[in-house]
This record gives C-alpha cells, sequence and structure tokens, in this order.
C-alpha cells in the first residue's frame, strides 16, 4: 500500500499495542469481521519479548517462551487477516468521531473504533547488568519467575506494596529472600510490612543499594553497599528481582483520556471502555492490579466485543439519521 493511500485510510477497528492484549483483541475482531489493522508499536510483542520460559499460561503444558509465544499469538491473528503493521502511533485526536490518530509522526489516519493496548514497561535500576542477565536470574515479576528459583536464595529490590509482594510470594518458594531497601524504613502499607516481618525466611537490608551482579551468563550473587557505613558485600543469590514499580506506556494519551496518578488508564468497571466512545482500554495500560498476560488476553478480548457492539450501536444510529 503507498503511503498516500494509507494517509487517508478510514479503517473500522484500530488496535495500537501487539502484546497479549493487543493480538487478542484482534483476533476476535477479525473473527467478527472488522478487518482491524493492528500497529505493533516500539516493542512488538510487549514484555513477553523478553521474557525467556512462560510456564503459567494455559495451553502450553511443557512451557513456551515468551517470544515464540507471541510469534503464535500474531500468526493466529493473521490467520483470521488481521493487518499486522510495523510502527508506532505518535498522536491521537479523540475530539470527534471518527478517531484520528497518526503513525510515526507523519501518517495520518481514520478509525472507528481503537483499542489500545499499549501494556506498561517495568522500572530498572539502570544497571547494565540488568540488560545483559535479562531473563538469566534476572525477572521484575516474581509471580512470573518465582517458580524457577524453587529452593534457591535470592534478593528483591524495593520498598513498596509491590516489593513486599513480590518478597512474600518468594519466600513461599525460595530457600532465603534477600530484600534490599534504600532507606531505613518501607514505604508499604502496614499489612504488607507485616506479612515481610512475619516470614521467617526474608531478611530486611536497609540502607542498603545494589551496585552490579555478579555471573557471567546467569546470575550469581548481588554486589550491594550500605549507604550509611560504606561497608560492601556480595549476597550469593541466583535470582534477583526488581520491583520498584511499573510505568504504563500511556503518555501519548495524557491530555486526551481520564488517567490515574500512575498514568494507567481509567475504564468504566467491568469494560474496557474509557470516556470516549468508540475508544477501550486493555491490558497493562489500564491493569495496575495482575499484569499477567492471560489477564491481559482477557481484557484484550473484552476489547474487541465493547468495540463490536459500539459499531453495531453506531451502525443503528446513522441508520435511523438517513431514514
Amino acid at each position: 500500500m503507498k503511503e498516500d493511500d494509507i494517509t487517508n485510510e478510514h479503517v473500522q477497528v484500530l488496535i495500537i499495542g501487539s502484546g497479549p492484549a493487543g493480538y487478542t483483541a484482534a483476533i476476535y475482531a477479525a473473527r467478527a469481521g472488522l478487518k482491524p489493522v493492528l500497529y505493533t508499536g516500539a516493542e512488538p510483542g510487549g514484555q513477553l519479548t523478553i521474557t525467556t520460559d512462560v510456564e503459567n499460561y494455559p495451553g502450553y503444558p511443557e512451557g513456551v517462551t515468551g517470544p515464540q509465544m507471541m510469534v503464535e499469538f500474531q500468526k493466529q491473528a493473521e490467520r483470521f487477516d488481521t493487518d499486522v503493521r510495523y510502527g508506532v502511533v505518535t498522536d491521537v485526536d479523540f475530539s470527534g468521531w471518527p478517531h484520528e490518530v497518526t503513525i510515526d509522526g507523519k501518517k495520518k489516519m481514520k478509525a472507528d473504533a481503537v483499542i489500545i493496548s499499549t501494556g506498561a514497561s517495568a522500572k530498572w535500576l539502570g544497571l547494565a547488568d540488568e540488560t545483559r542477565l535479562n531473563g538469566q536470574g534476572v525477572s521484575a515479576c516474581a509471580v512470573c519467575d518465582g517458580f524457577f528459583f524453587k529452593g534457591q536464595d535470592v534478593a528483591v529490590v524495593g520498598a513498596g506494596d509491590t516489593a513486599a509482594e513480590e518478597a512474600s510470594y518468594l519466600s513461599k518458594l525460595a530457600n532465603k529472600v534477600y530484600m534490599i531497601v534504600r532507606r531505613d524504613e518501607m514505604r508499604a502499607s502496614k499489612i504488607m510490612q507485616q506479612r515481610v516481618f512475619n516470614a521467617k525466611n526474608i531478611e530486611i537490608l536497609w540502607n542498603t543499594e545494589t551496585e552490579g551482579l555478579i555471573g557471567e551468563n546467569q546470575v550469581e550473587g548481588v554486589a550491594i553497599v550500605n549507604n550509611k557505613t560504606g561497608e560492601k558485600r556480595v549476597l550469593n543469590t541466583t535470582g534477583f528481582f526488581v520491583a520498584i514499580g511499573h510505568k504504563p506506556n500511556t503518555e501519548i494519551f495524557e491530555s486526551v483520556l481520564d488517567l490515574d496518578e500512575s498514568g494507567y488508564i481509567i475504564t468504566k468497571p467491568g469494560t474496557s471502555k474509557t470516556q470516549i466512545d468508540g475508544v477501550f482500554a486493555t491490558g497493562d495500560a489500564q491493569d495496575r492490579i495482575y499484569r499477567q498476560a492471560v489477564t491481559a488476553a482477557g481484557s484484550g478480548c473484552m476489547g474487541a466485543l465493547d468495540a463490536e457492539r459500539f459499531l453495531a450501536q453506531k451502525e443503528v444510529e446513522l441508520a435511523e439519521v438517513t431514514q
């Protein structure tokens, strides 16, 4: 398709993002005959493309790698004629209908319904070792990867509810959990702190920061320093969990949609509907609680069904106007 054709293009359903939510929305929308167009975004496949083994997604009894799972999601969406395109939505205009979006800063197109599946990104400490050993002992999701560290010693970085929850979860699987806390207190709620304090195999390292990770191809230890005394040591751990929060990829919607204080898109309870008719939010872009592939896929289904019903109602309304 020529660029001029894309610039003047008008589609029924546009899906922004290509993780489990985006591809599931595409599968449902395509099977409903809505001919969806999906733009993958800067990270095709989302966070699962930096995940090694996935063992908690139904239908994969032997497990599957994150990248392979996303390849299969895409193939299934394309089987029903989803138009998958590589590009980034850089601007949106939801002030009128049809809605208008800009691709890669220059191509404009209109869509009768927009399904947002832009996901979220884990916040990292900024250590070079985090990238080098990501998936080789480094993780940002204990629920996803904790099983692989059964009976081993692991470390969790963070002091909020997420870190406390991750540490508590890991304490049921790991032999020992070190919780690395930068200050002399935690930000977590009292009840979450109490869970950490009550776990016999969690050791909190106060006033402590991570200097780096040990290991060539796998995490073999964590180098830490006490920021009060300057004392340095190495924790002999095989797992390193960064739990300092997630950031939803919703920057382009900041002045357009209702977001909560952390940037997650607010949807009407029990639906994927935003405050703007014809715009739906799915997956980790609107889910600050669960953030799992299976829940993202479920919300992608909701987004497609909500979009289908919206378009059906819109068709009825337009027919009444023309009569």
